[in-house]
């Protein structure tokens, strides 16, 4: 697909902007990382050999009973007693890089837990035995996951209010505007606290109740950009032609409301891990033992004298933040019209 001038233009400046593009391919690489963190840090082989056939337990579960065992439970692959069996029939395991998951424990700790770094766990176990490493790659994916996921969704909400505002105006635009005061002015973190608390919260729960609140971001901006472009020469002149409201404000108007809209989302982007990483440092986020970087924060604060918890978190949030907000000033420097 070939790209318009004025594309081309704005991907030149994008690129021209060295901290910015870089910052992105660092970005796009980490997550299409993470995306594969089964393969990189799991508790299960990647490949097991036995008697001449190949298995895959990081793809599929087996119970011991596949490999001679005597109970049909889940094998455990780190257990002497499977390794013998499956050594015995010339078997062998392709482990991951990093042998445990996020919620693998570490039974062999030579020092009570949180451990320090070690060759078995590069950045240490916290105060549960799990290690930090895998906990952080899985917890990098879910952040990163939630708050695209997030984003897409308020920007849709978002984007459809603001554009419906700016292009009716009259009661429409009063309306809303007395609608968006209001809701603005709630304390947006306490209800997040006091609606997790009445339920068990879940990725999708606590997605739902954060897009509560989170669409109001680009409403202004769009509706700006609508209420300037409806009275424009070429929306006349589409008025005039006979052509529908729906088609004007979404064919016409909105690509170049949209100029704007896209400099802002990686800001909403940060905004939404930091919120996201709040409310697991507070408890009130994800399910307790899900892989999150608020929860290992959370754990630093308790545990100071383990301070390679608190150093983990931190340098990850730091990286991942610093890295969209690079990209949001090479994305706002693209789109601006004055250049």
């Amino acid at each position: 697909m070939t790209l318009s001038p004025i594309n081309q233009r704005r991907f030149a400046r994008f690129k021209a902007h060295k901290r910015g593009w870089w910052s992105l391919w660092i970005f796009l690489a980490l997550f299409f990382v993470t995306l594969g963190a089964e393969l990189i840090a799991n508790d299960k082989p990647l490949v097991v050999s036995y008697d001449g056939e190949l298995y895959f337990p990081v793809l599929k579960r087996y119970p011991e009973t596949t490999f001679g065992g005597e109970f049909p439970l889940q094998a455990d692959y780190k257990s002497p007693y499977i390794q013998e069996l499956i050594e015995a029939k010339d078997g062998w395991m392709v482990w991951p890089l990093i042998p445990f998951s996020y919620s693998s424990i570490n039974y062999e700790l030579q020092v009570p837990a949180p451990a320090p770094p070690s060759a078995d766990n590069w950045l240490g176990t916290d105060d549960q035995g799990r290690d930090v490493l895998a906990r952080v790659i899985y917890g990098f994916r879910i952040s990163v996951l939630f708050a695209l996921t997030l984003t897409l969704a308020s920007s849709l909400i978002g984007v459809f209010a603001g554009a419906l505002q700016g292009f009716y105006g009259g009661w429409v635009d009063l309306a809303g505007q007395r609608l968006l005061e209001i809701w603005s002015g709630l304390p947006v973190l306490y209800l997040l606290i006091i609606m997790a608390s009445f339920v068990q919260p879940n990725f999708w729960w606590l997605l739902g109740i954060m897009l509560l609140f989170s669409w109001m971001s680009l409403v202004d901006v769009v509706r700006a950009e609508f209420l300037r472009g409806r009275n424009l020469e070429y929306v006349r002149a589409a008025r005039a032609l006979g052509m529908q409201n729906g088609a004007i404000m979404f064919r016409h108007i909105l690509p170049n409301a949209m100029v704007s809209t896209m400099t802002f989302m990686p800001f909403i982007l940060t905004g939404a891990i930091g919120t996201l990483t709040a409310l697991d440092f507070l408890g009130f986020g994800l399910p307790a033992g899900a892989p999150s970087l608020g929860e290992l924060v959370a754990q630093g604060k308790s545990n100071l004298q383990a301070p390679w918890l608190g150093i983990s978190a931190f340098s990850v949030l730091a990286l991942m933040l610093s890295l969209l907000v690079f990209i949001g000033e090479a994305a706002r420097d693209a789109f601006d019209p004055r250049k």
